[in-house]
């Protein structure tokens, strides 16, 4: 990984002073930098993410990139913490099994090849990130095994998005579909982890109805106060 000469002599820097300087040519550096380690992680890999190379894909000065991002950590972690920074809420559908299917399929098309990407803000990754046409959601997902920034990030990601999901529980509650004291992180990693078990770690054909009979399936077991 390319780092600065002398980079503690630098002035603050990384995602959060980027996140800090937003508005006009500030914000558009940002955005032009962010789109540009996804295309190459997403392209060519984590070993070809240099600090020079997005420089050059984005248009900027690679001291600029240097002085605001230090690294190819600080650069990841602003990629996670741009996706995160957003409005995203989980869909009210009417009842359980449908919002954790609604749920369910945000992860799907993240996660299946050639599907949206969570740094597009569009839910919560396939492809190994090793420039083989995988999308940008599993090619993070592979550099946060390569860089503690990026995995520090990633978690924040997965922690905001489910703290928001705990909506679907409590919407539940409130419908009569579910006894108070459900433990809605529970319910919700029950639903979502056959996604990435078939989709992520066996890299099983994409199957469609996946996201509904996982959803199904944790739905019962909350019904049945497994997650009291």
């Amino acid at each position: 990984m390319t780092s600065p000469e002398n980079a503690s002599d630098l002035p603050e820097s990384g995602p959060e002073a980027a996140r800090r300087r937003t508005g006009g040519r500030s914000a558009r550096v940002r955005t032009q930098v962010v789109e540009a380690v996804g295309t190459l992680l997403v392209e060519s890999g984590y070993d070809a993410l240099t600090v020079d190379a997005v420089a050059e894909r984005a248009g900027v000065h690679r001291t600029t990139v240097y002085r605001r991002w230090r690294d190819v950590g600080g650069l990841l972690a602003d990629v996670l913490d741009a996706a995160a920074d957003d409005g995203w809420r989980p869909a009210d559908t009417g009842s359980l099994e449908d919002d954790l299917t609604a749920l369910n399929q945000e992860v799907y098309e993240a996660l299946r090849p050639g599907g949206a990407d969570a740094a597009d803000g569009s839910g919560s990754g396939s492809g190994s990130g090793s420039g083989s046409g995988g999308n940008l959601t599993t090619a993070l997902i592979a550099a946060s095994f390569r860089s503690a920034q990026a995995a520090g990030a990633l978690t924040r990601f997965w922690e905001g998005r489910y703290a928001r999901s705990a909506q679907v529980a409590d919407r539940a509650v409130e419908r009569g579909e579910l006894r108070t004291g459900v433990d809605a992180r529970a319910l919700l990693v029950t639903a979502t982890a056959p996604l990435y078990q078939e989709l992520l770690l066996l890299r099983s054909a994409p199957d469609p109805e996946l996201p509904r009979r996982a959803a199904r399936a944790a739905c019962a077991a909350a019904r049945a106060g497994v997650f009291h």
